[in-house]
């Protein structure tokens, strides 16, 4: 009688496990909010992407927390702000920073990341593609609840020699498996490599892993081929109109959607969540050969124009998700960890600030509701949007040194006192636009009308109110050390591909903008 009570006991928890809903982020790496064909891109070329928008809700007023990537990535996993969770810098005032190889800092213990929560419930956990929360052991995926992982600690940047710089290590769960531009070929000067499709199998793989094991999984889809240099595989190099950037952009669409049609197949379609976005705004530094299309939007990634900041933003979700819905209501990648939570009926943290709001019942059709965003840049409160005003209260874009070498993060794009290559203080007469009229931030609203007096007025007090309980973090960008690279991760002796380690020569890090 008993062992028949355990059995049923143990079936019971079994199927309430097993029917708990799956989460999956896909986040893109500078893909910029004019790059899919459902915001208008010419082209058409993203028909799954497009298609995953008509099944479920396309947002339209969707922002990063940053607008550079490790700050966004971070904010994501914890649903905080940067200034808060420690990814920012004190070296200088207003200056992005993220987390290159050489980099001291990382994700703090202290912080609580989604994927912890998710793992405490029963869920298991993989990360795809690029972490760059830390690349020190201590910082890593699988120390932070994840139980899977396949992917870099930073950009695939290089090719490095090994002997003044390692080149990045590719990790399968704690051990590297290998380096970029060794065992994990990118050819940068032919924009190609493989690293999409290896991505793409490793999702397939474990959905149906999941799926086998009646297991409900939370699965973090970062690739990362549209960020510089861009590739793609053979099969989808030259296939865009667009050029390199274009192909990358098709191979992550192919991506999405034979994961989507994998939980079709599967049956998991009605119990899965997914979300997919993009980490900051299309980078503006190269040429349009190699960087994405923010629309219609003011400059590009490293700003906090809405070309920098603005992203394309999709949920998709029978079960959960109402089809055919635009939804104009104002959210942030923090969103995803309130959301997330929310649908796997796990209680927020209620010992700190979580920035991030459960979007949930906007997905299932309810009203849309006011609530401001608040865009740093580094340690510096740059600009806030509520309702339709933005106001800006510094304006940069970058330093006229850089500007003059060629360097600018708004090409083709110049706004006199708006647009400006020095640190301007507008603190006293912010620039306000009206994004509804004026979405592209072109035309400044006249500070003796009306709606400008009204609009300040609001945000002032919006942002008092946020500075009384703002406690900034740690920050976690402020030193680098050559010493701790990729020299000798995890599973390189297995390889023999350690590399020495120099002596330290700890130094405050340098943030150019």
């Amino acid at each position: 009688m008993l062992s028949c009570f355990l059995l049923l006991l143990m079936c019971g928890y079994s199927l309430a496990e097993s029917s708990k809903p799956n989460i999956i982020f896909m986040l893109m790496d500078d893909m910029g909010w004019g790059d899919l064909g459902i915001n208008g891109q010419p082209s058409k070329e993203t028909p799954n992407l497009d298609n995953m928008a008509k099944e479920g809700t396309l947002f339209t007023d969707f922002y990063s927390a940053n607008p550079l990537c490790s700050p966004s990535r971070a904010a994501l996993l914890t649903g905080r702000l940067p200034i808060r969770n420690g990814f920012y810098t004190s070296n200088y005032h207003g200056h992005n920073g993220y987390t290159p190889q050489h980099i001291v800092g990382g994700i703090p213990d202290h912080e609580i990341l989604v994927s912890e929560l998710l793992s405490s419930a029963g869920y298991t956990n993989k990360l795809i593609g690029k972490w760059h929360l830390g690349q020190q052991e201590q910082y890593l995926p699988l120390k932070h609840g994840f139980h899977e992982w396949f992917g870099s600690p930073n950009c695939h940047f290089g090719p490095y020699d090994d002997k003044t710089t390692p080149n990045i290590p590719v990790y399968n769960n704690t051990e590297m498996v290998g380096r970029y531009y060794e065992e994990f070929a990118i050819e940068s000067h032919k924009y190609l490599s493989n690293m999409t499709q290896y991505y793409i199998q490793e999702a397939l793989d474990f959905i149906e892993r999941m799926e086998r094991n009646e297991k409900p999984f939370f699965l973090y889809w970062a690739p990362d081929a549209t960020h510089s240099p861009v590739y793609s595989s053979p099969m989808f190099r030259g296939a865009s109109r667009r050029g390199p950037y274009g192909d990358a952009v098709m191979e992550l669409d192919y991506g999405v959607g034979v994961i989507i049609q994998k939980l079709k197949q599967l049956g998991l379609d009605k119990n899965t969540l997914v979300l997919f976005s993009s980490d900051n705004g299309a980078a503006m530094i190269g040429s349009a050969f190699e960087n994405g299309s923010n629309g219609p939007f003011l400059c590009g990634k490293q700003t906090t124009f809405e070309g920098g900041i603005r992203e394309p933003t999709i949920a998709w979700g029978p079960g959960f998700v109402q089809q055919g819905q635009v939804s104009h209501q104002v959210g942030s990648l923090m969103d995803w960890f309130a959301t997330a939570l929310d649908l796997a009926s796990i209680a927020v943290p209620k010992d700190r600030i979580i920035d991030g709001v459960s979007l949930l019942p906007v997905l299932n059709g309810a009203a849309e509701f006011d609530r401001p965003i608040f865009h740093y840049r580094g340690n510096a409160l740059f600009a806030v949007r509520f309702g339709l005003h933005k106001a800006h209260y510094w304006t940069w874009t970058n330093s006229w040194e850089e500007y003059n070498t060629g360097i600018t993060f708004c090409r083709g794009e110049y706004l006199a006192n708006v647009t400006t290559h020095e640190q301007v203080n507008r603190t006293l007469d912010p620039v306000v636009f009206q994004l509804g009229r004026d979405p592209g931030e072109k035309h400044p609203m006249k500070s003796s009308t009306s709606e400008y007096k009204d609009a300040v007025m609001t945000m002032n007090s919006i942002v008092e109110k946020h500075m009384e309980t703002l406690k900034p973090g740690q920050p976690q960008f402020d030193w680098c050390d050559d010493s701790v690279m990729n020299w000798a991760p995890a599973g390189c002796e297995k390889l023999n591909k350690c590399l020495p380690i120099p002596k330290s020569n700890l130094q405050k890090c340098v943030w150019p903008h």
